[in-house]
């Protein structure tokens, strides 16, 4: 599908259940449309891949994903952008720039947030926070206490925005970095448990702030065969709140959202769309004047 039928077509609510879609109560006829993009896994990648690359062949890079970004804000300016981690390492960009480059072109594309992943810690601690001026979005993470780094007070755990009436309320989570990352690089991050933190923020979103929108950017991972490993599916049904979870780490490829039935037997959509930018995950939310919700979701090659 090319991206002009892809922009007609996913505004016809007749490819509502062919997309993942969910649906909480009744919608009606009056409905307000909240558009998120979301990518996972950077990892640095700027240029589109070349012809002859042997799995992504000609796809992805920034300037065609800003093309796309920008014409789906044209169509709907009602429209949220994230990141669920792991901008950092993998081409040389990162080793010359240092980070410099993957957060200019974020905050040129108008990011809203983007949540931690361990490849972020790669140039230590001290590189991430040396490149926090260049990043114009915000960087959420609640299970990540930073209060002993010099990152403390510059992540959040969550933040809420208000876009045509609609409050959304947006929590970060990250991954376990004892194992995969050394601890000379994220110093005294301390890892908090992710369950248990999204189920505090969660809460204080829907129930304090009172938001009609509840979203995590997830760098745990979508899912492994070791079930005793935090991952996006366990998340999912673990919480009561959470609409969407926009996934990372795994690198996993799905063409529209996993839908797990959460502790309230309510439906959350679970989206992840592969890595290196060659995907932009759509997710479509219809919400009518009592806040009932619609919503679908699909993977757009860039």
């Amino acid at each position: 599908m090319n991206r002009r039928n892809f922009i007609a077509k996913t505004t016809a609510s007749s490819l509502l259940m062919g997309t993942g879609a969910f649906i909480v109560g009744s919608c009606s006829s009056r409905q307000r449309h909240i558009t998120i993009l979301h990518t996972n896994d950077l990892h640095s990648h700027i240029e589109p891949f070349p012809k002859s690359h042997s799995d992504y062949p000609n796809l992805g890079g920034v300037a065609r994903r800003a093309a796309l970004v920008q014409s789906i804000r044209k169509e709907n300016p009602n429209t949220l952008l994230f990141d669920a981690g792991d901008v950092f390492q993998g081409t040389p960009y990162f080793n010359f720039y240092g980070g410099e480059l993957e957060f200019k072109l974020m905050s040129m594309l108008n990011y809203d947030a983007a949540t931690i992943g361990n490849h972020d810690f790669d140039n230590g601690i001290e590189g991430l926070f040396a490149q926090l001026p260049n990043a114009n979005f915000k960087l959420l993470s609640a299970n990540y206490d930073f209060s002993n780094t010099l990152m403390d007070g510059h992540v959040k755990p969550y933040e809420i925005y208000k876009v045509d009436g609609i409050k959304v309320g947006v929590y970060g989570l990250g991954i376990k970095l004892e194992g995969l990352v050394t601890q000379k690089l994220y110093k005294e991050t301390r890892y908090l448990n992710p369950y248990e933190i999204a189920l505090d923020n969660e809460r204080i979103l829907k129930e304090n702030e009172q938001c009609d929108l509840v979203i995590c950017l997830s760098h745990l991972g979508y899912n492994y065969k070791d079930q005793r490993r935090p991952n996006d599916l366990k998340l999912a049904a673990s919480t009561l709140y959470t609409d969407l979870i926009i996934g990372g780490h795994t690198h996993t490829f799905l063409e529209k959202p996993a839908v797990v039935k959460n502790r309230d037997n309510k439906e959350v959509l679970v989206n992840q769309v592969g890595c290196f930018g060659i995907n932009l995950g759509r997710i479509d939310f219809y919400l009518d004047t009592t806040k009932n919700v619609e919503a679908n979701g699909i993977s757009i090659k860039v």
